[in-house]
């Protein structure tokens, strides 16, 4: 008889230890980055959320900073270009590894409900005809951008406003009909699929995965990225329905396909990919430190999503840029702040690149944190990096909660900016 092996049992600051390991921000970067770590970066995370907010760095960018530390911000179009990674609709409008193709473009039947995808499938049922011949220009003319069409008429409805043309393209992207060939200064540049994927993914047309496999695959791949997960937090990382229960997972752990872990404190299990095992082992043991001190885009997936931030940290964090100023509580564009495997605090910061200041406007600690001097060296050197990294080195702390922690972050700052 085969003796059973019983499950590990993690403290928190373990779990989040091993969850930070497979986000790939349990420690400092140890080397100056390369591209191939951009494409590396983000096949590990399998998925990168795509914001037009330039406040600071957009989004994307950000996510790989905090990652990665300083990089050239151009790399990741060059990635886009080269067909290393494509434009997706999945938890939202991401980038994912072109190695991935097959498996998202079998997986839009489960996709069915997201929001973009609805909109899409209605603009199509509406202006079919004028999509096709959209799409007919681009064959004949090659890959487009929305400004190539001027607009009729001021205003509009759809989403955001925007013109037909616009319509048309998104929901032709969103469909699979068309692809992101390249960005231009961040903008879409819109070519046939054909001649995307179709130039580096083998049947790309043809290949089919059935349901049950894209549900797998896409199961076992949030679970890998998130390095240990509840069960119910595992289909909003690509955002499938339903939401996944205890017993749904039951056959992927008698085969061995995820491990079954427990984490005090928490009153479900948790799941582990098998790649992660070793990860595990040394979490276990205490032997898995988090050390990396460093700012986090609101559109991080240690973040996005709120329940998940909520047990791992203990961080209630919900983006305030879509809230009316008055009902803000922080700010508009609101960084986590990261430290050696905690959520200490967030910072309102805007990057004025003209003037090459980096500005931070507010900067609150959670209330259980106490800012002791390694904590306070930790923070300034995470500001002060992101702001050399912004081309913007000279940082402005305005407001700091508790105000008690101002004086102190000024001189620490001030320190490494003259150093």
């Amino acid at each position: 008889m085969k003796t059973a092996v019983a499950a590990p049992v993690l403290t928190l600051a373990q779990a989040r230890a091993l969850h930070l390991s497979a986000q790939g921000l349990l420690a400092r970067p140890r080397r100056r980055a390369r591209k191939a770590d951009l494409l590396d970066a983000i096949a590990r995370m399998q998925l990168l959320q795509i914001d037009t907010i330039h406040i600071v760095a957009r989004s994307p960018y950000l996510v790989l900073y905090s990652r990665l530390g300083a990089y050239p911000q151009a790399w990741l179009e060059e990635l886009l270009a080269q067909r290393e990674i494509f434009e997706v609709w999945a938890h939202e409008a991401c980038f994912a590894p072109m190695s991935d193709y097959l498996l998202h473009r079998n997986a839009m039947p489960q996709r069915a409900h997201h929001w973009a995808i609805r909109n899409a499938q209605a603009h199509r049922s509406s202006s079919g005809a004028k999509i096709e011949r959209l799409l007919e220009h681009i064959r004949g003319l090659g890959p487009v951008k929305s400004s190539d069409f001027e607009r009729e008429q001021a205003g509009g409805g759809g989403w955001w406003g925007w013109k037909d043309e616009k319509r048309w393209l998104e929901a032709a992207f969103a469909l699979g009909e068309l692809m992101v060939a390249r960005r231009e200064n961040f903008h879409r540049v819109y070519d046939l699929t054909e001649r995307v994927a179709g130039s580096v993914v083998p049947d790309w047309n043809t290949a089919r995965l059935d349901i049950a496999t894209v549900r797998r695959e896409t199961l076992l791949k949030s679970v890998r990225a998130l390095g240990l997960t509840q069960a119910r937090w595992i289909a909003d990382y690509y955002r499938t329905k339903p939401r996944l229960r205890d017993a749904d997972l039951d056959p992927l752990v008698e085969q061995g396909a995820l491990l079954r872990v427990a984490v005090k404190g928490w009153d479900a299990p948790a799941y582990v990919h098998p790649d992660h095992a070793a990860a595990l082992a040394l979490a276990a043991t205490g032997r898995l430190r988090a050390s990396h001190a460093t700012l986090l885009s609101p559109f991080d997936p240690v973040v996005w999503d709120r329940e998940r931030a909520s047990e791992f940290f203990g961080f209630d964090y919900t983006l305030e840029c879509y809230t009316p100023e008055p009902k803000r509580r922080y700010g508009y564009f609101v960084l986590p702040i990261l430290a050696r495997g905690r959520l200490v605090g967030r910072l309102d910061a805007k990057a004025h690149r003209r003037e090459g200041v980096f500005e931070v406007k507010a900067l609150f600690l959670e209330e259980d944190v106490v800012a002791d001097e390694a904590l306070i060296a930790d923070i300034a050197r995470a500001i002060d990096d992101c702001a050399r990294w912004h081309a913007t080195p000279k940082v402005d702390l305005q407001r700091c909660r508790p105000a008690i922690l101002r004086t102190p972050l000024r001189a620490a700052l001030r320190a490494l900016q003259s150093a």
